[in-house]
């Protein structure tokens, strides 16, 4: 055998970035913590000094010099070994799983944060619930979301969240866990406390909490459909199915709250044509799981590249997109690709492979899409973007979307419910626009009311006495100040969109 046909002569060390490298990068990561940054760049249509734009010139310029291959960097967050293309990112997560080389890994935020993941749990694909009998589990939590809009038909994200953790309970550990709040809240605090010393004890409460709904499953969720599995497969204990549970829960739950949303916004603003494309596009442009970290805990040997024990492998898909024409929708559906991209790596979970429960998550996305955009339709209110210019980030607590209804006239911006409830208040991220968008919508109805007591005042019925026309003349005065409201108020938004 010849020293290139061996791998274990020809094996080499990652290259290493220089200092300035290392400092570039470095500052791209602070800066994630400051997102005004940004502002001056985008108001003159300079993309490339944006963050994101800085930080993607930085890895094509180190894919020129490195010949395309991995690269030791050094940060204030830890040195990472980091994979400049999709494709090496996963033949090398790939190779290193199959040498059970990997410790579990974590979550990384923008700014070098890191946070728990939600241990990956192998899902037998015969486990999850068909996609003809999703659409009955999922319509009577969908109902009760769009019910529980506010008077201007905005969503409130407290609510919307709720509303999907309930229904990510019935459609994964079944009806008797619909009205559990306490397990989404001990799956929360198990998943965050992920790779931590708190974990084993807050697995234990988890374990606890979903025991219950494991010994007497529920035939129609997920879990039942697991438990169900037979004599002679470990998923027919509950003992042993209560983590691959908990994993399809957690996932489920973050894409029904996050992922539809980012999905029904990239509906409004025409930039996807159907929710499977949507929701496809969603988790390949914003992946819940946008940046993570491997440890690496034994040697081994991808291609002609040693990686040491020791080493932790960054894989940070949102940011390698748009090189190599890597910025495209992905052709093949979320069933089957798992929404993951061209590399084919989960964007809801941390496994360096494929996932079943992520394609379980956003196959119950896709349904959620459809059940809400057969009822009403969304409308984007904040942040503003349009389908040939969307954000780089996407962070659902700030997406302000409004569902109207259908008998609606498309494209008047205006809102039919049935409850008036105030306009929200101040809430996280919200930008100044946004308020200027509901106002707009509340100057609308202010008119819409004002129209109202005008043609009720115009009523016959009004004629027959004295007492009757002093009626008219008060709901004129009403009129009248609805009126000059709806003014003012218009005013106020265009100041604040301007």
């Amino acid at each position: 055998m010849t020293t290139a046909d061996s791998p274990a002569t020809a094996a080499r060390r990652p290259a290493t970035a220089w200092p300035l490298e290392n400092a570039v990068f470095s500052a791209a990561m602070v800066a994630q913590r400051l997102p005004w940054v940004d502002a001056p760049a985008r108001a003159l249509g300079l993309d490339m000094l944006t963050r994101d734009g800085v930080t993607r010139g930085l890895l094509a310029f180190l894919r020129r010099t490195r010949s395309g291959r991995p690269v030791q960097l050094s940060t204030p967050f830890g040195p990472f070994l980091l994979p400049l293309a999709t494709a090496d990112a996963a033949g090398l997560l790939a190779a290193a799983d199959e040498a059970e080389a990997l410790a579990p890994a974590v979550g990384l935020t923008a700014g070098g944060q890191r946070y728990g993941l939600s241990p990956h749990v192998p899902l037998p694909r015969d486990a999850a619930v068909p996609a003809a009998e999703l659409g009955a589990l999922l319509a009577e939590d969908v109902d009760r979301v769009i019910a529980a809009r506010r008077g201007d038909g905005t969503l409130d994200w407290q609510d919307w969240q709720r509303g999907m953790q309930r229904l990510g309970r019935r459609v994964v550990a079944g009806a008797a866990a619909v009205e559990d709040t306490l397990l989404s809240e001990v799956l929360t605090a198990a998943t965050a406390a992920a790779d931590s010393r708190s974990y084993a004890g807050r697995a234990e409460a988890l374990w606890r909490r979903l025991a219950p709904h494991l010994a007497d499953p529920d035939p129609a969720s997920l879990a039942g459909r697991l438990l169900a599995q037979g004599p002679g497969r470990k998923e027919s204990d509950p003992d042993a199915a209560g983590p691959a549970v908990a994993h399809a829960l957690a996932l489920v739950s973050q894409a029904a709250a996050e992922t539809v949303l980012q999905a029904l916004a990239l509906l409004a603003v025409g930039a996807a044509a159907s929710p499977e494309a949507a929701v496809a596009e969603a988790l390949r442009r914003w992946p819940p799981v946008a940046a993570a970290v491997y440890p690496v805990r034994a040697d081994f040997v991808w291609q002609d590249l040693a990686v040491e024990a020791g080493t932790e492998i960054l894989r940070v898909p949102g940011w390698l997109r748009g090189l190599d024409g890597e910025d495209r929708p992905d052709p093949a559906p979320t069933g089957t690709s798992g929404g993951a991209g061209s590399s084919g790596m989960p964007p809801l979970c941390g496994a360096p492979t494929g996932c079943a429960a992520t394609r379980f998550a956003a196959l119950v996305a896709e349904h959620i899409v459809r059940a809400v955009t057969e009822a009403v339709r969304p409308l984007l209110i904040a942040p503003r973007f349009t389908a040939d210019r969307l954000p780089d980030t996407l962070d659902p607590r700030t997406l302000v979307v409004a569902l109207e209804d259908l008998t609606a006239p498309q494209g008047d911006g205006r809102v039919t419910v049935a409850v008036p409830t105030a306009v929200p208040v101040s809430a996280f991220g919200y930008a100044p626009a946004a308020y200027g968008a509901l106002a707009h919508a509340s100057a609308d109805r202010l008119e819409r009311h004002a129209e109202s007591l005008a043609a009720c005042a115009g009523n016959s019925g009004w004629n027959t006495d004295e007492e009757g026309e002093r009626f008219r003349m008060v709901l004129l005065d009403h009129a009248e100040r609805c009126a000059t409201a709806a003014d003012g108020v218009r005013q106020a938004a265009k100041r604040l969109t301007d």
